[in-house]
């Protein structure tokens, strides 16, 4: 028997099989190891883009990230951590007065409240401004002279109200939140303002749900007047989040020196609502919380659309109206005009009124900012062809009155034209008359004159001839 060496590969049965299986598995494992690696170089790529890396947000002291109304977390770093909030404390100031169901109160302004620091309004004591519009301008502007109005007005005095607050924050289970004052002031008298980030997330959530608030929330401006005078208030939104981030609807900015910059945010987008509180952010809040807004809302790199071309649900802006949309307010409109021509105003502004509440009752209390505003241009541009009408009307009275007028005076001048002719036609004939009365005035007189002239030369006659008569008897005796 002859010495063979045999190879597995060539004579074992089954040795090719079992060759070529080995290295199918080392293919599949270095394919599953380079894989990895590529994962982890993908995931470190992402990171330094600042997409699914934590680390970016480390210049933040404490954030929270969540589905609103959900259990869902969706990032978060220290939340019961206590921090100043600065002017994230009107979220509550504002709940408070919209919840007091006062919100038509006319409130007049006290010294008080206009003795703290910017930001403000411009409030001067004694004005007499409705509470809904300082609530305006606590959350829409962060007027810290606002803030102290609400407190004064709802409290009687800041002392009470604050007491109010921090019985307000407890029942809603913020147990870990201290207020000194309804601004968010942190130094001074009123230092000691604290909470924490997993406290505002729970106030906002509560917050939001009442339609008052979640409508003010989502402003970017506010306009409102003093009622005594009529000055005028023109205030502004700090929230660029309205700028960078195109699916924003609110809610609150806040900073201080030793707050830092803090924010309440708020996105939209096809149906996930979520919510983003970020205190004593040293970086830039608005890029941190627009990263944090694509993650939580499913965002990829590229499907974020451009703010311009956003639409945002129940932002309060007023886009420009199509050409289709012109001609229908025009249609509408010369109905208008229509049916007050027929009908008379009171009538025309009866069916305004009935076809708003119609429409009021078909909507639901979060109906988009585009609804309301367009409601609100229709009414103004009724309430402007109602003015027209009536300047309209008075313009006619005024004409009317005046071809009155006119033809009255016209009147008058043909009996004063009358009436001279006829006093011009008999003068003439007075003045004949009265130079004819003259005439044989002085034919009478001259008459009698002749007549006592015949009677002088007659008597004169007859005494002649009486003496002549008499003869020298007559003259001698009258001689001697």
């Amino acid at each position: 028997m002859s010495d063979t060496v045999l190879k597995s590969s060539d004579h074992m049965p089954g040795g090719r099989i079992d060759g070529n299986r080995n290295r199918l598995f080392g293919n599949l494992f270095a394919g599953l190891k380079a894989l990895l690696v590529l994962l982890c170089a993908g995931g470190a790529l992402m990171g330094s883009n600042g997409r699914a890396d934590a680390a970016q947000y480390d210049s933040v002291t404490s954030y929270f990230v969540k589905e609103t109304g959900s259990s869902n977390v969706l990032m978060s770093k220290d939340i019961d951590l206590q921090v100043s909030p600065a002017s994230l404390t009107k979220v509550l100031t504002s709940i408070m007065a919209i919840e007091s169901g006062r919100m038509d109160d006319e409130v007049v302004i006290t010294r008080e409240a206009t003795m703290v620091e910017p930001t403000k309004a411009g409030l001067r004591e004694g004005d007499r401004i409705p509470l809904r519009d300082l609530v305006k301008a606590a959350m829409v502007n962060s007027s810290n002279d606002a803030a102290f109005s609400i407190a004064i007005h709802l409290g009687g005095s800041v002392e009470s109200f604050v007491r109010s607050m921090n019985a307000r924050a407890r029942s809603l289970g913020m147990s870990n939140s201290q207020f000194t004052n309804p601004a968010g002031f942190d130094v001074g008298p009123w230092v000691g303002n604290r909470t924490t980030a997993r406290d505002l997330m729970v106030l906002t959530e509560h917050a939001v749900r009442n339609p008052e608030f979640n409508a003010i929330a989502r402003l970017e401006k506010v306009n409102f007047k003093e009622l005594s005078t009529g000055r005028a208030f023109f205030l502004k939104t700090h929230n660029k989040m309205f700028d960078v981030y195109p699916y924003t609807v609110g809610i609150k900015t806040g900073f201080t020196n030793r707050a830092g910059k803090c924010l309440i945010a708020r996105a939209v987008r096809e149906r996930k609502d979520v919510l983003v509180v970020m205190l004593n952010a040293k970086g830039d809040r608005w890029g941190m919380a627009s990263d944090m807004f694509d993650q939580g809302l499913g965002i990829g790199p590229g499907d974020r659309v451009p703010v311009t071309a956003a639409v945002r649900k129940d932002s309060g802006k007023a886009t420009p109206a199509s050409s289709r949309q012109v001609a229908l307010n025009r249609e509408k409109a010369l109905k208008v005009r229509v049916q007050v021509a027929g009908h008379g105003r009171a009538e025309a502004a009866t069916g305004i009124r009935a076809e708003k509440a119609s429409g009021q009752d078909g909507r639901k209390v979060h109906a988009s900012g585009q609804k309301r505003i367009a409601d609100a241009k229709r009414e103004l541009r009724m309430k402007k062809l109602s003015a027209s009408d009536r300047k309209l009307a008075m313009k006619a009275s005024r004409d009317a009155g005046s071809s009155l007028r006119h033809g009255r005076k016209a009147q008058d001048d043909r009996r004063l034209a009358l009436k001279s002719n006829k006093g011009a036609s008999a003068r003439p004939a007075a003045a004949k008359a009265g130079r004819k009365g003259k005439g044989d005035s002085r034919a009478a007189l001259n008459q009698k004159k002749k007549g006592a002239e015949v009677t002088r030369a007659s008597k004169q006659k007859h005494r002649k001839d009486a003496l002549s008569y008499a003869g020298p008897a007559a003259s001698g005796s009258a001689m001697s």
